[in-house]
């Protein structure tokens, strides 16, 4: 039998199949719960995919079986199940979600009672559990966990967003806002309007299985058009489960997490609130943030690829101010997890108060150009191969230090991920293509 492995945010894979079908999910509520012990309480959150609520349903009954009570907050944002569970000090938060995947896939993502996702000892413990079902004990009849729906976690959530906003502070914005047809659709809009921006809501209208589909941070085509047709100041998008974000300059120009984190920076840092000088990002930062921020004396602590990294390095170095190029941005004083709709409002706060368009305000620093490629494979891993470890040291070795090179397994799916940065586009370009070409030649 396959065993169940979490990667670097939980488990994902195609819905109604192993291991995102009922019969796992249920063991992996199984295990949780067993891990919780009897007489704990679990929320559970999903987005908007079709699967979602037969997923919600087969964890549920898994930690119910286990003795844990289980409370459904419905579709929402993962942040909003990240505050739930820490303001409500329960013992577990689930979400349901495979976040910027097609509608097709589904995932879990399991959450502390900090709010924070669950420690590597306690995911490898539930993950041990899940391959090892004998193990796990079930509650006797009377301790069985009771199953309810509580609409009070998003209510969480939207006070905490108004408490951000009094007084309007965004009037005079015009914005477009992509919900990815995922959990912001019904949260975002109203909540951006509320501060009193004029808001133009695009792709709000999910229906299971058009999450994700060529709109929302990872395609952000549509918003670029938008922004642009409209007149707007800025556009924002999120992803499936509203957990990271992209904004759109009036130009129409992505404004991406580096972006965001050194105009964050910045704004702190003058303010007194940017907390012992540093910016915590992952391997993937463009190397002109890292120059941006040295400028203002304010050091980048990088970490491997993955939030669950980053925020690990955020807590031992008491640093506020963290993300991912990828939208994934962490503001720990506001939420114990990422969210899009929080680290998007910073941002646009400071473009209300500024003279300067988005293009300008939004953009402190000038990226070097860096190239992402994905390479699909099968079987073993082709990194370990000697002739793709030839490939990469001798792009390193031509880029030296005027560029950075950087080929790693994907934690969620079979692919190898090739990061090139260079001082000019076209040296970039001939190394990703030197190493593309033997990983595919390694098979």
């Amino acid at each position: 039998m396959t065993k169940i492995k979490f990667g670097t945010d939980g488990v994902r894979g195609r819905a109604n199949t192993w291991p995102i079908d009922p019969e796992t999910v249920f063991l992996v509520g199984l295990a949780a719960g067993q891990v919780l012990g009897t007489g704990k309480e679990a929320l559970t959150g999903r987005d908007s995919r079709r699967s979602g609520p037969m997923l919600e349903a087969a964890l549920a009954a898994g930690l119910a079986s286990a003795g844990v009570s289980v409370r459904f907050g419905g579709m929402v944002p993962t942040a909003a199940l990240s505050l739930a569970v820490k303001s409500r000090k329960a013992d577990l938060g689930i979400m349901i979600t495979a976040s910027h995947n097609p509608a097709e896939d589904n995932g879990v993502k399991l959450f502390g009672p900090d709010g924070a996702k669950i420690s590597d000892q306690q995911q490898m413990e539930i993950e041990r559990l899940i391959n090892a079902p004998e193990q796990v004990s079930r509650a006797t009849a009377s301790k069985i966990g009771d199953v309810a729906v509580d609409g009070t976690i998003a209510d969480i959530y939207r006070n905490m967003v108004r408490s951000l906003t009094p007084a309007k502070p965004l009037a005079g914005l015009k914005l477009v806002v992509d919900c990815a047809h995922g959990s912001a659709s019904y949260l975002a809009p109203d909540l951006l309007a509320e501060a009193g921006a004029e808001v133009i809501a695009i792709h709000n209208q999910p229906n299971g299985s058009n999450i994700n589909l060529a709109c929302g941070s990872t395609y952000p085509q549509t918003l670029q058009a938008q922004v642009m047709a409209m007149g707007a100041d800025a556009g924002i998008a999120f992803d499936g489960d509203a957990d990271r974000l992209i904004l759109v300059d009036e130009k129409g120009e992505v404004i991406d997490g580096d972006q965001i984190m050194a105009r964050l920076a910045s704004n702190w840092l003058a303010e007194g609130k940017l907390r012992e000088k540093c910016v915590v990002a992952t391997v993937m930062s463009n190397m002109g943030l890292e120059r941006y921020l040295t400028t203002l004396g304010v050091k980048l602590v990088r970490t491997a690829v993955g939030d669950r990294h980053v925020s690990a390095k955020m807590n031992q170095l008491a640093a506020n101010l963290g993300g991912e190029q990828s939208g994934h941005i962490l503001l720990p004083d506001y939420l114990p997890t990422g969210d899009g709709l929080v680290a998007g409002l910073m941002p646009l706060l400071s473009l209300a108060r500024s003279y300067d368009p988005a293009s300008v305000h939004l953009r402190p620093f000038v990226a070097l150009p860096q190239i992402l490629h994905n390479i699909r494979h099968a079987g073993d891993n082709p990194l370990e191969q000697p002739s793709v470890q030839a490939a990469i040291r001798k792009a390193e070795q031509a880029l030296e230090q005027t560029g950075r090179v950087l080929v790693r397994a994907s934690g969620t799916e079979p692919l190898i991920r090739v990061m090139v940065e260079a001082e000019q586009q076209a040296d970039a370009q001939k190394a990703v293509d030197q190493i593309a070409g033997a990983i595919i030649a390694a098979g």
